[in-house]
């Protein structure tokens, strides 16, 4: 990874610093990590993502996989359980050889982690068990296997937990996001010298199956089209978006970035009470 800084003269192109890379994407099957995976695969960048062990089927990842226009490998992970977490990236290690970037962004929402507990509190307690505590175990064990190497860790967070505070929203979420803030703060403090960026991002409201099956889905079609027109520009964020941004941060010009928790909201981080008011 280029870490010269660059004259100012120097046009945009993430291409260079990203061809012939390795990402690793966690919940690279739908939404934002899908995108994340097309848009990285369409720099050149060689994807290993993750599909969530017992919810989502290696014959579906392998499939996406097939679609890509770069070498990718699929790789099963339950964030919950540390073996897995070891064993995952284990495996893309050995798969690859070496890692340059990592993206942490699967994750369970306020519908989605209904499928891992149906009794309220233990849902709470596997929201933190995989956004907050999976993230920072992956962090670890991805630190430990490149051993100081030049690389970009972007965590997703989300503009609830990681920039602002929605009143009646669930609790354990905002709380296991804003966790990820936390730890992307301090692990950028401890690597201030090391060639190891590290950022957050965190999306607002967005168009993927989680923010539907959370927010959108138990609105009535009236209520949906209140809820989307009250946002910032009216509208929902696209996946590709986020992917963009990640992009950005995966390449040579993030650096001056490192530490950064970054508000992707449409302007929804500085105007709650669009939603909420």
């Amino acid at each position: 990874m280029n870490t010269t800084p660059l004259p100012p003269t120097t046009v945009i192109d993430c291409r260079p610093s990203l061809t012939g890379r390795v990402a690793l994407v966690t919940g690279g099957m739908g939404g934002i990590g899908w995108a994340t995976v097309q848009a990285l695969a369409v720099h050149g960048v060689h994807v290993a993502f993750t599909y969530a062990r017992g919810h989502e089927s290696p014959e579906a990842a392998a499939a996406a996989a097939a679609t890509l226009p770069v070498e990718a490998s699929t790789h099963a992970l339950d964030l919950a359980h540390i073996e897995s977490i070891r064993a995952c990236v284990a495996e893309v290690f050995a798969r690859w050889g070496h890692v340059d970037i990592l993206v942490n962004n699967a994750a369970v929402g306020t519908a989605t982690v209904a499928a891992f507990a149906t009794d309220p509190a233990l849902q709470d307690s596997a929201m933190f068990a995989i956004n907050a505590d999976g993230t920072l175990k992956m962090c670890q064990t991805f630190l430990a296997h490149g051993a100081g190497a030049p690389a970009k860790i972007v965590n997703i967070s989300s503009v609830g937990g990681g920039v602002q505070v929605f009143p009646g929203f669930r609790m354990s979420d905002g709380m296991s996001k804003a966790a990820v803030a936390h730890l992307t703060r301090q692990l950028a403090a401890e690597l201030v010298d090391s060639p190891i960026d590290v950022f957050a991002l965190c999306p607002g409201a967005t168009d993927t199956p989680m923010f539907r099956s959370s927010t959108l889905d138990p609105l009535g079609s009236d209520e949906r089209d209140a809820f989307v027109a009250a946002l910032p520009k009216g509208r929902l964020i696209d996946p590709a978006e986020i992917a963009q941004l990640i992009v950005f941060l995966a390449s040579q010009y993030s650096a001056p970035l490192h530490g950064a928790v970054v508000d992707a909201s449409l302007g929804l981080g500085v105007r709650p009470g669009r939603i909420t008011g």
